[in-house]
């Protein structure tokens, strides 16, 4: 009996190293896809171009916005700037933000008419989805508005929030980078139908050296 048992305690002992194993090793992969995860999500949102934003809420300063453009990821969609099909130079300077919905975004880049229905872009009216491979993960980033499939423009808007049911929908090109307390005070402006407070313009708009 004594050389039985001693059998089955060794037998416990292996099993029990060979669960060991198989958890260190399981562990081991899960913190190597994490790593890859994470390098190729640093990869996705490497930014290559800086622009920024003066805001201005009823005729006073509310300060700077300074932005990320992931130009290796979506450099059509981070290349909007210049002329248009018109002819006429295509800048953010002077346009409002005409939607402000408080726990959502703030929704701005129509240059043209100023209510949301007008904006262009330097490839015409509206172009494509460039692709969706960067998600709504959180507060700051910038994404394309658009009014269904294939229908950007000019129009953009920056998150307040998670928005992950806009995955598949809506072109995230770049984030802030700083300023997002400037983007909470224009987000304070808002009601929930999207009809700002007051007058939120962005009074001066450029790029910055990287």
């Amino acid at each position: 009996m004594a050389t039985s048992g001693w059998r089955r305690s060794a037998a416990g002992r292996a099993v029990s190293r060979h669960s060991t194993l198989f958890l260190w090793l399981a562990l081991a992969a899960a913190a190597l896809t994490l790593a890859q995860a994470k390098k190729s999500n640093a990869e996705l949102t490497e930014v290559t171009n800086k622009v920024y934003f003066d805001i201005e809420i009823d005729g006073k300063p509310a300060g700077r916005v300074v932005m990320g453009l992931f130009g290796k990821t979506v450099p059509k969609t981070a290349g909007e700037k210049g002329m248009g099909k018109s002819g006429k130079p295509l800048h953010y300077k002077g346009s409002a933000f005409h939607r402000i919905i408080p726990s959502f975004m703030i929704q701005g880049g129509d240059f043209t008419l100023g209510d949301g229905r007008g904006g262009e872009s330097i490839y015409g009216i509206k172009f494509a989805d460039e692709n969706f491979k960067i998600k709504h993960t959180g507060p700051g980033l910038l994404s394309m508005a658009n009014a269904g499939k294939d229908t950007n423009g000019s129009q953009f808007f920056i998150t307040t929030v998670t928005t992950s049911w806009l995955d598949g929908k809506h072109v995230v090109f770049g984030k802030v980078l700083s300023g997002m307390d400037v983007i909470y005070k224009v987000e304070a402006e808002g009601r929930q139908s999207g009809a700002p407070k007051s007058k939120v313009v962005i009074a001066d708009s450029g790029e910055l050296p990287m």
